[in-house]
């Protein structure tokens, strides 16, 4: 705020006057990204005409620490318990490591106001982690705009018996990835912690909730996993849409989107004899981008050079891992129960065997009767 030039001669005394102030509030909570960028770079390396990539996440690592002490203080964490968290630390790291990924050096190799200009015009949350501290921090209102809210609420977690893998940064990354209409509240529905090394309980906690994130860790220590755009179905073919996506968080914040290359989002099956058994997400058969085997423990991630489906890298340290952790989060409304359960339950002999629907539907035999049967009615 010293560093403003207010178009006055400096005040004789040290401080901040009043104009200074004035403006300094001015650019940061209301400024373009032109007004903001000097800002940046005063806050990351006072007086200096160029600051390295390094410098710039360094100082975004405080800037959003401050905004996550401000929630805590004022009890804004929906639910959530960092105590029962990954670390946070780590998580600040990954985050602004994430952020300045999308910084583009000048052609000396560091960054400058116009370079700073151009990354604060692309990734949004440097402004939004700017305002919110500057706002909170000092008590003004930003007038005409709804109040920030990064992280959803989280509902119903045994906490006392928890070690997450996930933690604040890496929620305030993923939240705003998902749907509007999912972005709360979070249930966590199946940990290996609380409930065991099991697929079959694995497959309920996916069944019947609707979308979810899937976390994994491996035993080298690499967590990553996927958004499940709606509820799990155990079948023997593809099932979700373009809104599904992979994301590694430890050793990097990534996420990786669908390509339109193929409709394989999503895939389980369990207790089949010719088609594969477990959960997959983009790949092919026996070569997916994420598997997690229903032999539990056994997974892999196979992208050379990259998943067709989502354009992912390999999200493992290993191409086959084993398991370490897994965690399902269960966001949004819990779904509502459909009518005609019992009805629904009846299955003529073209549903009795999936498995071969899916094999003719692979040799590119279609089913004849499909479509002439007649729904059966209740005696």
């Amino acid at each position: 705020m010293c560093s403003i030039s207010s178009g006055s001669p400096a005040a004789s005394s040290p401080g901040v006057s009043r104009q200074q102030l004035l403006i300094f509030l001015a650019d940061t909570l209301r400024g373009t990204a032109e007004e903001r960028a000097p800002l940046v770079l005063a806050m990351t390396l006072p007086g200096a005409a160029h600051v390295s990539a390094q410098q710039v996440s360094e100082c975004l690592q405080d800037l959003i620490s401050g905004v996550l002490r401000l929630m805590a203080t004022r009890g804004r964490l929906q639910g959530w318990e960092p105590s029962r968290m990954s670390p946070e630390s780590r998580g600040v790291q990954l985050l602004a490591e994430q952020m300045t990924s999308e910084l583009k050096a000048s052609d000396s190799g560091g960054c400058d106001v116009s370079c700073l200009e151009d990354w604060i015009f692309r990734v949004p949350q440097v402004s939004l982690y700017l305002e919110m501290l500057v706002a909170e921090s000092l008590g003004v209102a930003l007038s005409g705009r709804a109040e920030p809210n990064l992280l959803p609420s989280c509902q119903g977690t045994a906490w006392k018996d928890l070690r997450s893998l996930l933690d604040l940064p890496t929620i305030v990354f993923l939240a705003p990835l998902l749907p509007e209409r999912l972005s709360a509240p979070w249930r966590l529905v199946f940990s290996t912690q609380l409930h065991g090394e099991s697929f079959t309980r694995l497959v309920a906690a996916l069944t019947g909730h609707g979308p979810n994130l899937l976390v994994i860790k491996d035993t080298k220590g690499h967590v990553f996993g996927g958004f499940a755009s709606c509820s799990w179905e155990v079948k023997p073919q593809f099932q979700g849409d373009s809104r599904c996506f992979l994301f590694t968080i430890v050793p990097r914040l990534r996420v990786f989107t669908a390509t339109s290359y193929n409709q394989h989002f999503m895939y389980l099956n369990q207790n089949q004899q010719t088609m594969p058994n477990g959960l997959g997400m983009g790949g092919q058969h026996h070569y997916f981008g994420l598997w997690l085997d229903s032999d539990f423990g056994r997974g892999h991630s196979r992208a050379r050079p990259k998943c067709t489906t989502y354009g992912s890298p390999q999200l493992s340290a290993d191409e086959d891992f084993a398991v370490d952790c897994v965690e399902v989060w269960a966001v949004g409304k819990l779904p509502e129960p459909e009518e005609d359960d019992e009805v629904k339950g009846k299955k003529s002999i073209l549903d009795a065997d999936p498995e071969a629907e899916a094999l003719l539907e692979m040799t590119g035999r279609s089913l004849q009767s499909q479509g002439l049967r007649e729904p059966e009615e209740e005696p």
